[in-house]
């Protein structure tokens, strides 16, 4: 069952950028590449550092406290092939931006 909830409106995320938003309790990074909207867990699996504060070259987020670096449109670790980062659901209605943490 889907758990739609709205965390920013589409201007709190211009491309280019990475967010930290809270969703149910949970921590979501959401990331704008080129217009197109995706979520990760906003917790670093390494040591728990905030990928929504880290840097976004492209699609890959770099985690701000020990360079872990993620394709956030797939979650996929990007020197360690058997590290997937779970992503988070997104889609835009209207100008707000909703993920489904359920």
């Amino acid at each position: 069952m889907s758990n739609w909830i709205r965390i920013a409106s589409v201007e709190q995320c211009p491309p280019g950028s990475a967010r930290e938003f809270v969703a149910n309790d949970r921590i979501v990074a959401l990331y704008n590449v080129e217009g197109e909207f995706h979520a990760l867990d906003g917790i670093c699996p390494h040591q728990g550092g905030p990928l929504g504060k880290g840097n976004l070259s492209g699609c890959i987020v770099t985690c701000p406290w020990h360079g872990w670096q993620f394709d956030v449109t797939n979650g996929q670790h990007q020197t360690s092939a058997s590290l997937l980062h779970a992503k988070i659901p997104v889609k835009i209605e209207g100008d707000s931006v909703l993920v489904d943490v359920s």
